[in-house]
């Protein structure tokens, strides 16, 4: 099993064209994602050849549906249009929608989101600014390296993409059903709490491995929703511990203020939920390792 993402979508790229778009595309393909199309309304009509299949491109989200039959779009769309994709996808109501793009401003990730709520939540977002989602040996919707670990049982949420890698990498022996890069912007679609909900309810996904990051509180809210609804082990790790307090880290998300948001409040309130801790991604892992050991 695995949560959002499986064997059977069926992919199409907004953006295929463009650089980004056609590179990872062919990452995509060679890992063994469903790409069945691309949108980018100039060049509907035509086709393009990537890793070796023919794909076509269609002027718009809905039409590529209709046409394909696809449940999944990756966009890889510059900043200044990223707004108009999603709604566009959203308004199509495709059931899954992966936002690579870095730099979208917070007003039209605020501005999406709410669209998409207004539209009755049809469209689960993952990102912007996220490297994206993978199940081992089954589909990859975005930048995640498919060689770095296979199909398992541990399940991943992160909102850092290269600690996303680092895990897998680290606990490669064991292997994952899905890996989820929610983003650390600070409006984002999919959060730790929907990931965790997903985990929880998949049958093949036997402990989670849970990244966070300081800033924000999203972390602390993923505690008390573990404390109430997760049976499943939970281990975590917070980036940040040596950051400068009031200083904003790498993610527009990663600003505290006081201690809200610190590491250390981060750490505490999860360890009070019964999670375990690591201080490092390899720490992190070892405790993963002794959990899965004994189940």
């Amino acid at each position: 099993m695995s949560i959002f993402l499986n064997e059977n979508s069926k992919v199409i790229v907004q953006g295929i064209t463009g650089g980004e778009g056609t590179k990872h595309s062919t990452k995509m393909l060679a890992a063994g994602t469903n790409i069945v199309g691309g949108v980018n309304a100039r060049k509907a009509g035509t086709t393009v050849e990537i890793g070796g299949k023919k794909l076509p491109v269609f002027a718009t989200v809905e039409e590529a549906m209709k046409e394909t039959g696809a449940d999944v779009s990756v966009a890889f769309v510059p900043p200044k249009f990223t707004k108009d994709a999603v709604i566009e996808a959203i308004d199509a109501e495709i059931p899954l929608l992966v936002i690579i793009t870095e730099g979208v401003p917070v007003h039209d990730s605020a501005y999406f989101w709410a669209h998409a709520v207004a539209k009755g939540n049809k469209t689960r977002i993952i990102g912007p600014n996220c490297p994206g989602i993978i199940s081992p040996g089954k589909s990859n919707a975005g930048i995640i390296p498919a060689d770095i670990a296979g199909a398992g049982k541990i399940g991943l949420v992160s909102k850092s993409g290269t600690l996303t890698y680092q895990m897998m990498y680290e606990l490669r022996e064991i292997g994952f059903s899905t890996a989820i890069g929610i983003g650390g912007d600070p409006v984002i679609g999919t959060t730790h709490i929907d990931a965790l909900e997903a985990f929880e309810a998949d049958p093949e996904t036997a402990a989670i491995v849970m990244i966070g990051e300081i800033g924000g509180d999203a972390e602390e809210r993923a505690a008390a929703y573990i404390k109430e609804h997760v049976t499943k082990p939970v281990v975590g790790y917070v980036a940040g511990f040596t950051a400068p307090e009031g200083k904003t880290m790498g993610h527009a998300g990663a600003i505290v203020s006081g201690s809200a948001g610190t590491a250390q409040a981060k750490k505490e309130a999860l360890e009070a939920a019964g999670v375990k801790v690591g201080k490092t991604p390899s720490e992190t892992a070892d405790l993963m390792r002794e959990i899965v050991a004994g189940l």
